[in-house]
């Protein structure tokens, strides 16, 4: 047996046990269970501890990456780090928005038959959108902490309800306060910043199961603003409202239960990461560091794309505001547009060079606009979109590829003169754009241009970029690069199919594939999750199912159910696994453009292009928002063919049988 042989009999071995282990009962040595619709539950009592993790929760107004876990004596560890985006700090650079740790100097002052609680024993934490932390006291009481931002107010959210599980009545006191804080003026764009923490108190006897419920905000003001008198229960009720909003649509149905409570946590932390911003809506990355401000990549590619599926007006209304700001800075020179707009639009970033930043926002708004299906939206993004794929053919190089300085990684490893990233964005811009020129009634002449051009790019990316890489027939991500890297993938989420065999047996080989996901480079410790995301997805897209389906369950249990929960992280080492937001965004289209094979063509129009595992009867895709309708995508297995059913508002449209692999056409 050869080594290519060996390659592909180990891999199939592995597909073969990953593809048993599709119920989350069935998979061992997990932290967290799933217990419920949208629900993970951690049960300290028969697991090993200590142990700390952290989680990112937003809202409009506010950011708070919860630092959290359970000592070796029981009680709970909690510190927040706050984050207020929109009071900016100077200078009023990226990292400019009003940040505070707050720790046990925020616990809520709570008094037992005259003594303070003791002794503490935490039973479960409960993540649903929401963190819910049960706690047993000696003193014969459980107390639930909830914790949560409000979705509109710059406020961090905690309630709090004892319980009397003794047998004998208990008296609860619980003194009210009002901590104030003013920041320097000097140091704030607009003066001196209020930080106020608040508990609600009162005093009262509980019979044997009774409750009481108290509160503590964290809150965070401008001068001048309105000191909100904050209702805990409806913020509380708001929040379980948007969280249910996302859970009821773009609703994903597998025979795994780890691959849709996956999906519904990456819709919740994909749309919760938008601003009101002075700016208009922005939404941001997050991660203690990146907030009211827009990335080409983050944004523009990665997340924007997204939203019309998902139907979040909020996120659409982000997304189209990002696309106008970064129009702001077309110009009649084409000198480029900036990576990232910053301080709620004040402000602009370019340290990298060209990222292939005019591919990236070309890409995404394309795509944006045609799953959008709102012709008044696009005709406003046309312009934009015109400006950015003129300015990359601008950059094309001697042998026919985009050139740009760096790429997304922004200088952390090399990218050459002209990179993988950029070339096969482009690529796929100017065959998304031919499709939305025809539906704006653009010329003839002009998407027929477009789409000759994808024709020549795709010939000169195969021409300058195949190579063989560490005995792989792949792609060299620059010229000169000999070493295997994980953005070879790209290629197989646009649709480049020349060298899909050799690419995905190096992504999957030992020198990129480890149990986090893609090494960046073979060789390096790296990892950052976009290249996994878009690995998984492209690998889909061209059919491989059941060659990546192992991988992406592994990937999912240990992002969903293992240590650090419950999505998608940026990289590591640097960020400490950070829950930044459009990853999970990436997520999402893992399932949308590749095991559906969604790919928008028209307003109302697309195609569908589904692979389904082979241990797998049905799938079903529910309340897809985008192309102005409400479409369910539902997959039958009919012996070696497989069953396309289509539902727009519940009424069947399409239904026809296919071999794998065949592609679908759908028109609303």
């Amino acid at each position: 047996m050869n080594n290519t042989d060996m390659k592909k009999f180990v891999l199939l071995a592995v597909c073969c046990l990953g593809l048993l282990s599709t119920k989350a009962e069935s998979i061992a040595d997990n932290r967290w269970s799933i217990v419920a619709d949208n629900e993970i539950v951690w049960d300290v009592t028969s697991d090993k501890i200590p142990h700390r993790d952290h989680i990112e929760m937003s809202g409009l107004k506010v950011s708070t990456v919860v630092r959290y876990g359970v000592e070796a004596d029981g009680s709970f560890y909690l510190n927040r780090g706050m984050v207020w985006p929109m009071l900016r700090t100077i200078p009023n650079n990226t990292h400019a928005s009003l940040m505070r740790k707050m720790g046990d100097e925020v616990m809520p002052k709570v008094l037992v038959n005259g003594r303070a609680l003791e002794g503490e024993k935490v039973q479960s934490i409960k993540l649903n959108g929401l963190m819910t932390v049960i706690s047993n006291f000696p003193a014969g009481v459980q107390l639930e902490r909830v914790l949560f931002p409000s979705v509109t107010l710059p406020a961090f959210c905690e309630r709090y309800t004892l319980t009397n599980t003794a047998k004998r009545d208990v008296l609860v006191e619980l003194p009210h306060s009002v901590s104030k804080t003013a920041t320097p003026a000097e140091k704030g764009v607009y003066g001196s910043y209020s930080i106020e923490v608040k508990q609600t108190g009162g005093t009262a006897t509980l019979k044997p199961g009774e409750s009481i419920t108290f509160a503590v905000t964290i809150e965070g003001y401008k001068p001048g603003e309105e000191d909100f008198n904050i209702d805990i229960e409806r913020e509380k009720s708001a929040r379980e409202a948007l969280i249910g909003e996302y859970s009821s649509n773009l609703v994903l149905e597998t025979p795994s239960d780890v691959l849709n409570t996956m999906f519904k946590f990456a819709k919740i932390r994909a749309s919760e990461s938008i601003y009101d911003t002075k700016g208009g809506l922005m939404h941001g990355p997050g991660g203690e560091s990146y907030y009211a401000a827009i990335w080409a990549n983050d944004q523009a590619e990665y997340v924007n794309p997204f939203f019309p599926f998902l139907g979040y007006a909020i996120g659409n209304k982000s997304a189209l505001n990002s696309y106008m700001h970064f129009a702001r800075f077309m110009n009649a020179d084409y000198k480029k547009v900036p990576s990232s707009i910053i301080a709620e639009g004040d402000g602009t970033w370019g340290g990298a060079g060209d990222r292939g930043d005019a591919a990236m926002i070309a890409y995404g708004a394309s795509r944006y606009a045609l799953a959008r299906g709102d012709k008044q939206e696009a005709e406003q993004l046309w312009p934009l979109i015109e400006w950015c794929l003129e300015y990359s053919r601008r950059q094309i190089n001697e042998k026919g590829v985009v050139g740009s300085d760096s790429d997304e990684l922004e200088g952390r490893f090399p990218a050459g003169d002209a990179n993988l990233c950029t070339s096969s964005l482009y690529y796929d811009a100017l065959i998304t754009s031919a499709y939305l020129g025809k539906e704006l009634g653009k010329p003839v002449a002009q998407t027929r241009k477009y789409e000759q051009q994808a024709v020549a790019l795709r010939k000169a990316m195969d021409d300058y970029f195949a190579a063989t890489v560490e005995g792989y027939d792949t792609y060299q991500y620059y010229e000169g690069n000999d070493i295997l890297r994980s953005w070879i993938c790209i290629p197989l989420t646009v649709g480049i199919t020349e060298r899909k065999e050799g690419t995905i047996e190096a992504l999957f080989s030992p020198r990129l594939w480890t149990e986090n996901g893609l090494l960046t480079a073979a060789g390096s410790e790296t990892f950052w999750d976009r290249s996994t995301l878009y690995a998984m997805r492209g690998v889909l897209a061209v059919g491989e199912v059941d060659r990546v389906m192992p991988y992406l369950m592994s990937y999912s249990q240990t992002r969903l159910l293992g240590d650090h929960v419950p999505y998608a992280i940026e990289a590591w080492p640097e960020g400490s696994q950070r829950h930044l937001s459009a990853e999970s965004g990436l997520y999402c289209r893992i399932f949308t453009e590749g095991l559906f094979g969604i790919r928008p063509t028209g307003f109302n129009a697309f195609t569908i292009t589904p692979c389904m595992p082979t241990s797998w009867n049905t799938m079903a895709l529910r309340h897809i928002r985008a192309f102005n309708g409400d479409v369910d995508i539902q997959v039958d297995r009919k012996g070696e063919k497989l069953q396309v059913i289509v539902y727009n508002h519940g009424k069947r449209i399409r239904q026809t049988v296919i071999k794998p692999g065949d592609s679908v056409k759908v028109t609303l």
